[in-house]
């Protein structure tokens, strides 16, 4: 991939670069890193558990001139759910905060490999830019290649980070926010409700698959979030989103991916819909379905601590829990 444009730099355009490919190498990127209508965002996220910082991460070190991307903050605040999707008007004000534009061509990455980055991926796309992709092996794989870190993130990046972050609870209290630079065009066959995922147990209509444990998944292993039920959506199927990465954490081959949604019964001429815990993992499933041509699944935003927290949804587990 790097050879094709790294040579052309007067010619370089984002828009060479095929959509229909999610994910960039960090060779590519490491070419092409200074070109003005390439925006590289760093959107490291981590579950509560792992008591990690990924803001004071990223301070210490990220690529260069990559810009903070916070999960956690760019989100609805009209819900108690975790980082749900922002209103179009809140991400474009956030967006526009973080200087990026509707011609710019954007990279994002996590300091795990492939995990929450897929998740702003899908965050762009669902607000119609297409233009964006995911770093292959993110930040591990950036450091293994011996390609520079920065680290002090420069006041600059740290405003627009907080830019970001000011603009939605602006937009939420309903207070003007500055120029906006971004514009959005929502695509809502990309995101399912709760609503939406309930009518899909009666009409199977799409496949629906699940991202989370095998354990979670069978309601042998208790939710890591309290008051949530532990089982899945009945009819649903478990593909964990680790099996769409190898050991270096970058995303499988096509052919690989083939297979893995071969053995779990899967087929890829029919729908698919995508959830997991809290609508991050799901999004690593719509990447790997994107590589292989599947460009329409849409992601249970609300995921599982939606649908186990409430009282009437159905929940399935399997015989092994009920048994224990």
């Amino acid at each position: 991939m790097a050879t094709r444009v790294a040579g052309s730099t007067a010619s370089f355009s984002t828009r060479s670069l095929s959509t229909g490919e999610p994910v960039v190498s960090v060779d590519w990127l490491h070419a092409n890193l200074r070109e003005p209508d390439l925006k590289v965002l760093d959107a490291s996220w981590y579950m509560p558990d792992e008591q990690r910082n990924p803001l004071q991460e990223y301070q210490v070190a990220h690529i260069p001139g990559a810009l903070f991307f916070d999960v956690d903050g760019i989100s609805d605040r009209t819900t108690n759910l975790p980082h749900m999707l922002p209103s179009e008007e809140a991400f474009a004000a956030a967006v526009s905060a973080l200087g990026i534009e509707n011609k710019d061509g954007v990279v994002v990455y996590d300091g795990k490999g492939i995990f929450s980055a897929a998740r702003v991926w899908w965050m762009f796309r669902v607000f119609g830019h297409d233009r964006v992709w995911v770093l292959d092996g993110g930040l591990p794989r950036w450091r293994a290649s011996g390609f520079d870190v920065e680290s002090s993130a420069s006041g600059d990046a740290i405003l627009k980070a907080s830019a970001a972050s000011e603009a939605i609870e602006k937009v939420y209290h309903g207070q003007p926010v500055g120029p906006v630079t971004f514009q959005t065009k929502y695509q809502p066959h990309l995101i399912w409700t709760l609503e939406q995922v309930k009518k899909n147990t009666e009409d199977q209509t799409h496949q629906h698959i699940d991202a989370r444990s095998k354990a979670r998944f069978d309601g042998v292993a208790a939710e890591p979030r309290k008051g949530i039920r532990s089982g899945h959506v009945p009819g649903s199927k478990c593909i964990p989103f680790g099996q769409m990465l190898d050991s270096s954490q970058t995303l499988l081959s096509a052919e690989q991916l083939k297979k893995k949604f071969e053995q779990e019964e899967i087929s890829l001429d029919k729908p698919v819909i995508t959830s997991c815990g809290t609508g991050v993992t799901a999004c690593i499933l719509a990447l790997g379905l994107h590589r292989l041509g599947k460009t329409d699944v849409p992601v249970y935003d609300g995921s599982w601590t939606e649908w186990g927290a409430q009282e009437d949804t159905p929940v399935a587990t399997s015989a092994a829990a009920t048994s224990s």
